[in-house]
């Protein structure tokens, strides 16, 4: 049995050095034992064979250095054996190996070299300098990051190219790196506390990630994968990441209602509203089963119109249907619905005595594979329905109006609405009715965190709390 000596992440060369007397001996994987920092006893005593002999002199594939490489960057403490072992097949009868998926020791290496190949990317993106004073009084920018894998020698290179203008260290728990505007050296690793903390430039680079954050196109989902939370402790902008979630779908129902409040000049005028239709509840119903007033009843289930007793106190006007209220054919009866009736017990309010409707009454979705993702109607869509929801509100004549989401609140208190600013404050229409506004209830369902969605459905059952008060008056 030979006992190794390898030191983690000192990279491919000086394993390939090893391995290669390893293989002149003709030592086989099963009898090496590779150790961190140990007593290598390869060889100690031995003559060496000429090159070319017991395979020496053998070839391997081209990508074979390369997926070493990055088997060998690896925390993992087997990455020099599961080299080796590739290495001793490929030269011993196996040269097609690496062209096996299904072989384990390929899928092993090629999963670690995925996932090293990770671990650089997210340092490359997540690293962060702050400014300290060296001893002449110099500015030196120091970093402290926490890899999985030993991809600090790896990287230097790219760090060295990027900030070779600037003195800098990156400390990291196993390994550190440090360029003077000339050399690169590395260090042992570090501990947190030796990292300094925020600096001046941290006010700026989150004022500069604010400012920046788009609500409009937030993926939390695609967020987090692509920056994962155990990276946030160390990026100055991670404190805002949770108040910017919170906030998102607010901001991006505000800044709805800015563009629709500010026309286009290079558009053609908007197109007079529609009267309502004429008849009964249930002689519109009948009617808007088959409404062909905008495109969105061509991929639609059917047509979801509202339900409720004919001259209800309170009508609730969503925004739009979604998956299961296309397929049931009624109005919150999905995720959004269910969060709905458990707030409107909560503030003691009974919603088989509401008109419950929505301001569109055909689901848009957008298809993802089996999915139906929904898609928020546009200005125009929402237009073509208007006749319906203004022929609900004379039909049903309701004392109250409470208007779940900024599509509603802007059907009925006009495009200048801010739900930002004026959710839960009652207004009063023409009809004589008084209207309210607050989130939708899937604005609820979106937000990112327990804590987060536990605020925001106590805010809403707040604002519900005030149409129970309104209704008993």
């Amino acid at each position: 049995m030979r006992r190794v000596g390898f030191t983690p992440g000192t990279g491919y060369e000086e394993w390939r050095g090893i391995a290669r007397r390893l293989l002149r001996q003709g030592i086989a994987p099963e009898d090496v034992v590779w150790q961190r920092d140990a007593q290598d006893d390869l060889l100690a005593d031995e003559a060496m064979p000429a090159p070319g002999e017991n395979g020496s002199s053998a070839r391997v594939p081209r990508e074979f250095p390369v997926l070493a490489d990055s088997v060998l960057a690896h925390s993992d403490p087997q990455a020099p054996a599961l080299a080796y072992r590739l290495l001793w097949r490929l030269t011993h009868g196996e040269p097609g190996l690496l062209a096996l998926s299904t072989d384990d020791d390929v899928v092993r290496a090629k999963a670690w070299e995925k996932s090293v190949h990770r671990d650089a990317h997210k340092m490359k993106a997540f690293v962060r300098f702050r400014e300290v004073r060296a001893a002449d009084g110099e500015p030196v920018y120091v970093a402290w990051f926490e890899p999985d894998h030993h991809v600090v020698e790896r990287l230097a290179p790219f760090f060295v190219r990027r900030f070779a203008g600037m003195r800098w260290s990156i400390l990291t728990p196993y390994r550190s790196v440090h360029w003077d505007g000339h050399e690169t050296r590395f260090g042992p690793g570090a501990l947190r506390s030796q990292a300094p903390g925020d600096d001046a430039l941290e006010d700026l680079w989150r004022t500069y990630y604010a400012s920046v954050f788009n609500p409009a196109r937030l993926k939390v989902k695609a967020m987090t994968q692509q920056m994962p939370q155990k990276y946030w402790k160390n990026l100055p902008e991670a404190r805002l990441i949770p108040p910017l979630v919170r906030e998102a779908a607010l901001r991006r129902d505000a800044m709805v209602e800015q563009e629709l409040a500010t026309p286009n000049r290079r558009t053609r005028p908007r197109a007079a509203v529609e009267p309502p239709p004429s008849g009964s509840l249930d002689e519109m119903r009948a009617l808007a089963k088959d409404c062909r007033r905008c495109d969105l009843w061509k991929p639609a289930t059917q047509t979801v119109f509202g339900e409720g007793p004919a001259h209800a106190s309170v009508m609730l006007i969503g925004e739009q249907p979604g998956d299961q209220e296309d397929l049931a054919g009624k109005p919150f009866v999905g995720p959004a619905g269910r969060l709905l009736d458990r707030a409107l017990a909560e503030a003691g309010l009974d919603r088989s005595q509401m008109y419950v409707t929505n301001t569109v009454k055909h689901f848009k979705f957008e298809p993802r594979g089996k999915l139906r993702l929904h898609k928020r109607a546009d200005a125009a869509e929402q237009r073509a329905c208007r006749p319906w929801l203004d022929g609900e509100i004379a039909r049903v004549q309701p004392r109250l109006i409470v208007c779940l989401g900024s599509m509603a609140a802007q059907a009925l208190l006009g495009s200048g609405f801010r739900l930002l600013q004026e959710r839960g404050t009652w207004h009063q229409r023409e009809d004589g009715s008084r209207v309210i506004a607050t989130v939708h209830p899937s604005y609820l369902l979106r937000l990112p965190d327990a804590e987060a969605r536990e605020q925001g459905f106590a805010a809403f059952v707040a604002d519900l709390r005030r149409v129970a008060t309104a209704l008993n008056d």
